[in-house]
């Protein structure tokens, strides 16, 4: 599948698998409005993009625990496009740590709000444009940490609690969206390996039935749920853990 006729939107593409996304949907030919929470970070990763002869690419800053912010590039994104085809929540600050105890207060209230309140309000901002589109989606990276019962993760409890507020948001959402044609869907991975997709890694990376999941795999299921009629609501992918 092309992606030539889409406009997505990517946050936290600066770096791992937010980049890897922006990379690999340039290549196949969308059109790319990317962020991160420093300009830097973005702008970097959108010349890494042109540099590989893709021009349609769009560096913005986003602090997903600002709301001002997201307003912000929400905005800017308006102002280049009338539409937006794919929307992929894919920031959350990562926190490690199995004890309640170890992370201070500002660090659980980045990581809740970078991933609970980014998602909703990331979603909310972006709406307008999705739309206008013919082909609406939106993507969330949750993570196996959002689904009940998981406990194999080191994260710390308040990107359990991040994660679990995507998940009952990315669940309602689905339904109450459905009338209006835009199509929500999750992936729960666990830990997985997100080979450099600029690297010979990317083609090397075994991925045998024993071996742990890629980003490689990630992306085709991405691609496989946008490509399917629009009639085909796919709510969720969740894999097994190694």
């Amino acid at each position: 599948m092309r992606w030539d006729d889409h406009r997505v939107v990517i946050t936290a593409a600066g770096r791992d698998f937010g980049r890897t996304l922006a990379l690999r949907l340039a290549d196949l030919g969308a059109e790319v409005f990317l962020s991160a929470r420093h300009l830097a970070a973005a702008q970097r990763v959108r010349d890494e993009i042109r540099d590989r002869g893709h021009q349609r690419v769009h560096a913005f800053a986003c602090d997903l625990a600002e709301p001002a912010s997201i307003r912000d590039f929400a905005s800017g994104v308006a102002e280049r496009t009338n539409r937006v085809d794919v929307l992929i929540n894919n920031g959350s600050r990562y926190l490690t740590g199995p004890d309640l105890l170890s992370a201070t207060d500002a660090d659980v209230v980045d990581t809740i709000a970078s991933g609970a309140t980014g998602t909703v309000l990331t979603t909310k901002s972006f709406l307008p444009l999705l739309l206008n589109s013919d082909k609406p989606d939106v993507v969330t990276m949750v993570s196996a940490c959002g689904t009940p019962g998981h406990h194999r993760s080191d994260a710390h409890d308040a990107f359990y609690a991040a994660k679990s507020a995507q998940t009952g948001f990315t669940e309602i959402l689905s339904k109450r969206l459905r009338a209006q044609g835009v199509r929500v869907i999750s992936l729960y991975p666990p830990d997985f390996v997100n080979a450099d997709p600029l690297s010979e890694e990317w083609e090397t990376t075994p991925r045998a039935a024993e071996d742990a999941l890629t980003a490689q795999s990630l992306v085709e299921c991405i691609l496989f749920a946008v490509a399917q009629p629009r009639d085909c609501f796919i709510k969720a992918f969740h894999f097994e853990q190694v």
